[in-house]
This record gives structure tokens, C-alpha cells and sequence, in this order.
């Protein structure tokens, strides 16, 4: 990937909530890049960053929340080298609404919040058609008629006059991504499509995004506390802990290397069918903290067997190059070269 340039180019994202009782720095200097037809996986435990994350590159953080620093850079459609910078734009302007659907799509993660229950799912989906494609009301039908059909909803001629309630969760699931890939968006960011759904309808939608995305060749950002849906729809791996980047690299190196005490920790914690019956699960030790009461240096040495006294509950580790295009934040991989983009 490293030859190309990246599609999305999120650089020392900082995004903090400002209360009354102080200051929740939910996104605290992320990084990472998204290229062209790959998948990337962002993974970690509730309360990591993750959706704020998504909600700052749509420019869509609820107030009191604030972008405080860092840059969200996309590509040009038309100039690849070109970028433009989704940080600078006004969040309520005509570029970012621009943006929003016809670049960048999201499915969120309740379809039943994200559809008006008062309109038919085929009148919101020609609403979002008309917003981004020059296309008069007929036309703008047809595309989504072809829309639902793509997703595999059944009679689509007729669910298209269909009210979200009146749909089971997978179909709303498959209306809900109909109404993403409508603008022919380059990038769909997936919030966790599959916690509101059972395991069955979970592998025909997960199925149904890979072949979506070679299709159409979008990027994926696929947002996931689910290490198991990773494994299966991944290239690349960002993990995140408090607000921060522990490790990236691919899917792979993540899997079978992980050099970070975090990744290591959430991997060892997976069930598997073959350990020994009647045996506990492994844990991470210890619990995350307050947001309020963020631990200084590195964020997870409370919980790190492997944590540098002195060191580690004092500095701030940057990310260290530990391997293909991998990259740790740890010290103990302190000697090798620094990332410094």
C-alpha cells in the first residue's frame, strides 16, 4: 500500500468534549491511512474512541464535543494527488454535505434510529439519490429500486413503499446500505453494522459488504469491537485503547504478531474451541478508567504486565516501527526507528 497514495489520511486527530466537569479527550492524536479498495478495521473495547473517530472524519460530533487539532485530508475524485481537508470545512457548509454520502457513506448502527419511521425507506434513499446525483425524481426511483436489488432485498418494487418498521432487522440492515452505496461513495464507513443482528443475518451482511466492495472498489472503514469480524473483513488493523493508536499493521502480522501488550492481552481473551473445558477465560487485568482520570504516560500501563516503572507510568509513547507496516506505541520498542509522520 505504501506506493500509492492513501485515499483518507487521518493525521494527529484530537477531538475532546468539553463538560462541566472537565475536559474528555475521546480522540487524542490518532493516525492512520485509508487506501483505495482496502478494508480497514478500526477494533477495540467500548469507549476507545472509535465512533468519535468515524463522527470527526463526517464532521457529525455532537456538540459539546470539538475537533481541537490534527487534519482529516481526502483525495480529489477527479485529482488523486489533490486533497482536501475535511477538518477546515464548515460542518454545516455545501462541501462537506458534498462529502457526506457522495465521497464518504456511513451505515450506522441501529438502522431502526437512522430511518424516519414516518417516511417510506424508498423516499429516503431518492432523497439521498437527488442530493448527490443529477437525476429527476423517476429517475432517482429506478437507481434505488437497483439499489435495493443490489443489496439482495427481495422485491425491491415493492419495499421500496415499505416504512422501516414494517422491515425485519436484516432487511432494514440491507435498506440502510442501499442507502449508502446510492451517491457511489469511494468510501462507507461501517459503525459496527452487525451488533443488532443474529449470527446468521450477521455473515450474509458481512458476505454482502465484501462483494459490494470489490464491485464497486470502495475503501471500507470498519468500525468493530468484534476482533472475529476483523479477522474475516480486514487488510488492516488500527487498535485503539482510550483514545489512542496501540498498535497498527495487516490483518495478519496483528493476528499471528501482535506486539503491543493491548493487542496481545485482546487476543488472548478470545474464546476458542480448543482450550480445555471447565477453564477460565483469560482477562485483562484491572478495568478503563474514568475519562475524567486518565492515567499520565502511556494510557494502558495501569493494566500492562509488562509496564516500565518509571517509564511507562511517566512518558507518552510515539509509535515505533516493529515490523512490515506495523507500528507499535510501547517502549519497548524503543530503539527501533520512530514513525515520526
Amino acid at each position: 500500500m505504501t506506493d500509492q497514495k492513501p485515499l483518507l489520511s487521518v493525521r494527529d486527530l484530537q477531538v475532546y468534549f468539553h463538560l462541566d466537569e472537565g475536559i474528555v479527550k475521546s480522540v487524542d492524536g490518532v493516525s492512520f491511512d485509508a487506501y483505495k479498495g482496502q478494508v480497514l478495521g478500526i477494533v477495540g473495547e467500548s469507549g476507545c474512541g472509535k465512533s468519535v473517530t468515524m463522527k470527526s472524519i463526517l464532521r457529525i460530533v455532537e456538540p459539546p464535543g470539538r475537533i481541537m487539532g490534527g487534519q482529516v485530508l481526502l483525495s480529489k475524485r477527479d485529482h488523486p494527488d489533490e486533497y482536501l481537508d475535511l477538518t477546515a470545512m464548515n460542518e454545516k457548509g455545501k462541501e462537506i454535505r458534498a462529502v457526506r454520502g457522495g465521497e464518504i457513506a456511513l451505515i450506522p448502527q441501529e438502522p431502526m434510529a437512522a430511518f424516519s419511521p414516518v417516511h417510506t425507506i424508498g423516499n429516503q434513499i431518492m432523497e439521498a439519490i437527488m442530493l448527490h446525483c443529477n437525476v429527476n425524481k423517476n429517475e432517482a426511483r429506478e437507481i434505488c429500486v437497483q439499489s435495493l436489488k443490489s443489496v439482495g432485498m427481495s422485491m425491491p418494487e415493492k419495499r421500496v413503499d415499505s416504512y422501516s418498521w414494517q422491515l425485519s432487522g436484516g432487511l432494514r440492515q440491507r435498506a440502510i446500505i442501499a442507502m449508502a452505496i446510492a451517491g457511489n461513495p469511494r468510501l462507507l464507513v461501517a459503525d459496527e453494522p452487525t451488533t443488532a443482528i443474529d449470527v446468521t443475518t450477521q455473515a450474509q451482511i458481512l458476505r454482502l459488504l465484501k462483494d459490494l466492495q470489490r464491485q464497486r472498489e470502495m475503501s471500507i472503514l470498519f468500525i468493530t469491537h468484534d476482533l472475529g469480524v476483523i479477522a474475516q473483513m480486514a487488510q488492516y488493523v488500527v487498535v485503539m485503547y482510550l483514545g489512542r493508536v496501540m498498535e497498527k499493521g495487516p490483518v495478519d502480522a496483528i493476528f499471528h504478531n501482535p506486539k503491543h501488550p493491548y493487542t496481545q492481552a485482546l487476543l488472548r481473551s478470545i474464546p476458542s474451541a480448543q482450550k480445555t473445558t471447565k477453564t477460565k477465560l483469560p482477562t485483562i487485568t484491572g478495568s478503563i478508567p474514568h475519562p475524567f482520570n486518565k492515567p499520565k504516560g502511556c494510557p494502558f500501563h495501569p493494566r500492562c504486565i509488562d509496564a516500565i516503572k518509571g517509564k511507562c507510568d511517566v512518558e507518552l509513547p510515539v509509535e515505533y516501527i516493529v515490523g512490515d507496516q506495523q507500528f507499535a506505541s510501547c517502549f519497548r520498542y524503543e530503539k527501533n526507528e520512530v514513525n515520526n509522520r
